[in-house]
């Protein structure tokens, strides 16, 4: 079976250093996965005989379960920025979940996971130890992306309205930049902000107001490498903020670097 490929690289920092170090694929999931997995990620990389490669990552709101022979286990929402190292060769396969569409499988609050690396068997049992081994030992991509489904399906997870729910208020945050704070968002989709808090922390595993944040960062940060500009002060309005220093300062405490600073240094790179 194959798997059609989505080759958006949102999150990716300094995508065009990150490109000459690791190859990053997307995979669209079977339709009865859909409501669950937003897609499956594949990187391989091939470092030996070079320096050790430092990728950072602004992490979406989504629950990730990735298999790889240094360290594979259920990774829950990284608040902050996501750092990883890659050193001589290697391979990661994962599964990226809605981001409500973890719970399902776990009936646990999706916050439980937040900022952390759970093992395989302590989310799964024995079921998950065999099929990390079985995968770690298959080298198509294809026949590994065909048992990462099977498993999931073997889960046999209930669909749960409040997964649609959820992913319609995060759809809304995504396409209406203009909403930048969570009592917008409660008028706009008629939800009590108590009630609203529940269910993020239940499904999601962070708040409303950490997932609106995210994703104008996400934009800030994907827009800043495309556009090659350190003009920011449109972008900030254009993303929903009242001003260039509020913009700045989030930017700046996730990415460790202003806007402009880091359009000059993704346009800098070779």
């Amino acid at each position: 079976m194959d798997f059609p490929q989505n080759v958006d690289a949102k999150g990716i920092l300094n995508p065009r250093i990150a490109k000459q170090k690791f190859q990053l694929t997307r995979h669209i999931p079977s339709p009865d996965l859909a409501l669950f997995v937003e897609w499956y990620w594949i990187i391989h990389w091939d470092l030996r005989g070079q320096e050790p490669h430092t990728q950072d990552v602004l992490p979406y709101p989504s629950v990730n379960f990735a298999i790889e022979e240094s360290q594979s286990g259920v990774f829950g929402v990284v608040t902050g920025k996501f750092t990883r190292t890659l050193v001589n060769s290697g391979r990661v396969v994962a599964a990226k979940f809605r981001p409500a569409g973890f719970y399902p499988f776990v009936h646990l609050p999706i916050s439980q996971f937040t900022n952390k690396v759970t093992p395989i068997a302590n989310v799964f049992g024995s079921q998950g130890d065999t099929f990390e081994r079985t995968l770690l030992t298959t080298e198509q991509d294809n026949a590994v992306l065909a048992q990462m489904e099977q498993f999931l399906r073997d889960q046999q997870p209930e669909r749960d309205p409040n997964i649609e729910v959820v992913n319609d208020i995060i759809d809304c945050i995504i396409e209406d930049r203009s909403i930048t704070r969570v009592d917008e968002l409660v008028a706009r989709m008629s939800l009590n902000k108590r009630a609203l808090q529940r269910l993020f922390n239940q499904y999601v595993g962070v708040s409303p107001k950490w997932v609106i944040q995210r994703y104008r960062l996400q934009d800030a940060a994907d827009q800043l490498v495309k556009n090659q500009t350190t003009d920011c002060t449109d972008m900030a309005l254009r993303l929903g903020y009242f001003d260039l220093a509020h913009f700045t300062k989030d930017f700046k405490t996730i990415v460790g670097l202003s806007p402009a600073e880091y359009a000059r240094r993704a346009s800098s790179s070779t």
